[in-house]
């Protein structure tokens, strides 16, 4: 059964603030918006409430990826990053190791995503009623069983690479959701990381890069 222990140290991260917005690295096992059930109140969103009280959540991160989350610090940067979400002008890449050596070194998976409701949350692909979803991947080494991946989604489903790289037949090592038993028992983690987010600042209009490190 799993049971929910988020990681208490440090409480969050920050990569960068200013009046309009924070920019936060978010560790993996930590929720980032609380759950429904008392015992999944503990997320990255509750703490940074209780020093910012005016963030507001614009995108999430799965519980166990790890990586760049931005938090809008008002509504006026709410509405504009919001904005950029919807107009896919926000860039996100992300590192991810997935378990075998593809056949091509770059590629595209464009295969449309719905939640499998039985198995919540658990996403399926879905050729009648699934969403379209798009990702870009480009492979930056291999080893013997696994590969060291560039991950580039167009569009942002729940659980959208995960289930993207499962259904090409190289899952994300250590998904305890998707990968088979041979993958999963590669890491004590899921291996995906959102290494990079750019994006225009909501008030200035300039661009913004934003990295952080891969931490497995």
């Amino acid at each position: 059964m799993y049971i929910y222990t988020p990681p208490q140290d440090p409480m969050f991260e920050i990569l960068y603030a200013d009046d309009d917005i924070l920019v936060l690295n978010k560790q993996s096992g930590l929720l980032s918006v609380p759950g429904r059930l008392p015992e999944h109140k503990d997320s990255l969103y509750k703490r940074i409430l209780s020093v910012f009280p005016t963030a507001t959540v614009v995108h999430r991160l799965d519980t166990d990826t790890s990586g760049i989350i931005i938090m809008p610090l008002n509504r006026p940067a709410l509405s504009h990053i919001s904005r950029q979400f919807q107009q896919r002008t926000v860039k996100k890449t992300y590192i991810a190791d997935i378990y075998g050596i593809t056949e091509n070194k770059t590629g595209s998976i464009d295969l449309p995503l719905i939640c499998d409701w039985p198995n919540r949350p658990r996403q399926i692909v879905c050729y009648e009623n699934g969403k379209q979803s798009l990702t870009h991947y480009k492979v930056l080494y291999s080893k013997s069983n696994y590969s060291r991946v560039e991950l580039s989604p167009i569009t942002g489903r729940s659980h959208q690479l995960r289930v993207h790289m499962q259904a090409i037949g190289h899952p994300i090592i250590g998904d305890p959701l998707y990968a088979h038993e041979e993958a999963l028992n590669m890491a004590d983690r899921l291996h995906l990381h959102a290494h990079k987010l750019t994006l225009r600042h909501p008030s200035l209009g300039t661009v913004l890069n934003f990295t952080s490190e891969i931490n497995f």
